[in-house]
């Protein structure tokens, strides 16, 4: 990328394009074009959110720490958190001692140790993970919330799917331009964004392989 790009091109604008690749190659993961296609059950959708809390508790057990960093401070919302949700749901999927059954998998571990290791060494890097996570379940993820409900019967909006449902967020539109807003703002210089740019890569590759896992923990029946 040149330079100069930066400094012509929104950051926003920027670090969407430059991640298109790796955000198409993990949102048409066979996993997910199954589970969205309706052909796994509901303990494939029931796994999946467990890798998910895993994720969002690594991410928000941070994001208290990182409150007043000049860098990942100003997306440190609280409408946005996720844990509290996620553990309703997880209560719901597979009872209320779902704590003992969980497990994270190989991929999702490395991801969480990731996410971990950015909010104590490098609050741009969580910058990174925290806009991959967050604007992805505003937008796509609104997309899992509607197909799960209609799939496995879970009450719209309700448990089951409150991990996809931001209560404190009535217009999710004017929500993602405040936060692009934010990325564009961002606290760094180029070679920062740069830096930035390419942990957003590597999230979504983070992603792609707990993708990859899932399907292999869950494959279609010949």
């Amino acid at each position: 990328m040149d330079a100069s790009a930066t400094t012509i091109t929104p950051f926003s604008t920027l670090i969407r394009t430059a991640s298109h690749q790796q955000h198409t190659e993990a949102e048409s993961s066979p996993f997910m074009s199954h589970l969205l296609g309706g052909r796994l059950g509901v303990d494939a959708y029931a796994r999946y959110t467990e890798q998910l809390w895993f994720v969002y508790r690594a991410l928000e057990e941070a994001a208290g720490p990182l409150a007043d960093d000049p860098v990942a401070g100003p997306f440190i919302r609280p409408e946005l958190l996720r844990t509290a949700e996620l553990e309703r749901d997880l209560a719901h999927l597979r009872g209320e001692d779902w704590r003992a059954g969980v497990s994270a998998l190989p991929a999702t571990a490395a991801y969480a140790a990731r996410v971990e290791e950015c909010a104590r060494t490098w609050p741009a890097g969580y910058v990174a993970h925290h806009y991959t996570r967050y604007l992805g379940d505003l937008s796509g993820g609104q997309i899992i919330r509607d197909k799960a409900e209609r799939t496995w019967g879970f009450a719209r909006k309700g448990d089951g799917v409150r991990f996809y449902v931001f209560e404190q967020i009535p217009n999710p539109a004017a929500f993602k331009r405040t936060y692009r807003e934010l990325l564009d703002r961002v606290n760094a210089d180029d070679l920062e964004k740069q830096r930035i740019v390419d942990e957003c890569k590597r999230a979504f590759d983070f992603n792609g392989a707990v993708f990859r896992e899932l399907d292999r923990e869950f494959p279609l029946s010949a």
